[in-house]
């Protein structure tokens, strides 16, 4: 199967540009604290509207209706973003990331969040990542997946501006520097996404078939439903590739903390059109109320604000399917990013 390309998920590797070793500690350096926040809780949101006529605030009003969500609104590093294949920067220095299981199979609760299905694995079940664009260890601590309510939307990320018929997001806390979730989210360098676009095939990824299966899924048709899974393999959810894309961001639900770093993963994952259309019908709501599928769970892409798209995908080597990067003097190219980087960094000491 593909990696991700000119037509968003095609079936070549994406192609991209050099930067050299110098920039690498400019993008750490540009992790600052956060001020200290309240409490996450889930709080009153919506991704739409839940009974027309009625309100809750959709994202557009998520940073406006509570003070403890003001980033949602003010934030200047948020997710989830359109990337852009021609603006991505090829760093060398990326490494492909590392999965940790202890050779173990895990278990956990899938639930039915009312806005998610949602994967949380059980604690004794410890599953690290490592390598990429990370300093530490982090401790996979949700799997998390988005969808529409028609093939071809769904996924958070945009690939080109295009989007996909859903994307999973597995959510790992920095298990080095933090005791758990809650802190890691709100820390900096607390939290690291992997992402994982759904595309509809003939057969399904054996991860998600265990998730999408019918005797599964209905299990948590409605809000606060949930189902025990047992003799996971972590693994089997990776599609095969060492190649991402990744970027600092946020979280994409309130309180939307400015302290994830994001990787978007170069293949898809795929799912079945049954699968698909057993996720459309889980319900937001609880039996008692009235039906109103859990799809187009997705918040809308936010501005990049000059933030750097790095990739250890190698432009020089084009496949069959990339358009050509346009020639740049490379000591014009470094020479932009390290201004860029220094103003920025400027301001945000101003701003301290």
């Amino acid at each position: 199967m593909g990696g991700l390309c000119s037509q968003a998920i095609s079936r070549e590797p994406i192609c991209g540009a050099l930067v050299l070793r110098r920039l690498s500690g400019c993008f750490e350096m540009m992790r600052v604290a956060q001020p200290n926040q309240p409490k996450i809780h889930e709080g009153w949101w919506a991704y739409k509207e839940v009974v027309q006529g009625s309100f809750v605030p959709v994202p557009s009003f998520w940073g406006l209706v509570n003070s403890a969500w003001n980033l949602c609104s003010v934030g200047k590093r948020q997710s989830p973003v359109n990337i852009e294949t021609s603006h991505m920067i090829f760093d060398p220095f990326l490494t492909p990331i590392k999965l940790n299981t202890g050779g173990r199979k895990v278990g956990g609760t899938m639930y039915n969040t009312g806005r998610h299905v949602s994967l949380r694995l059980d604690k004794e079940h410890l599953v690290n990542i490592s390598g990429g664009p990370m300093t530490y260890s982090h401790r996979l601590e949700e799997i998390r997946l988005h969808f529409g309510s028609e093939d071809g939307q769904g996924s958070e990320h945009l690939l080109n501006g295009q989007a996909f018929s859903g994307e999973v997001q597995l959510i790992h806390y920095n298990h080095e520097l933090y005791t758990n979730y809650t802190e890691a989210a709100k820390s900096p360098n607390g939290l690291v996404i992997v992402s994982i676009f759904m595309k509809i095939a003939e057969t399904s990824n054996s991860f998600l078939n265990r998730m999408l299966n019918r005797d599964t899924i209905t299990r948590i048709t409605y809000k606060n439903d949930a189902y025990l899974l047992t003799g996971l393999n972590i693994e089997e959810i990776y599609p095969e590739t060492s190649s991402f894309i990744t970027y600092d961001g946020s979280m994409t639900i309130p309180p939307c903390f400015e302290t994830a770093t994001w990787i978007l993963m170069n293949k898809p994952v795929y799912l079945t059109r049954m699968q698909m259309h057993s996720l459309r019908l889980l319900s937001q709501n609880q039996p008692s109320q009235i039906f109103l599928s859990m799809s187009d769970n997705v918040r809308p892409v936010q501005p990049l604000n000059n933030r750097c798209i790095r990739t250890n995908i190698n432009f020089s080597v084009q496949g069959k399917d990339c358009p050509n990067n346009r020639a740049q003097k490379i000591d014009w190219l470094v020479g932009w990013l390290v201004g860029w980087c220094l103003d920025a960094l400027n301001k945000v000491f101003v701003e301290n």
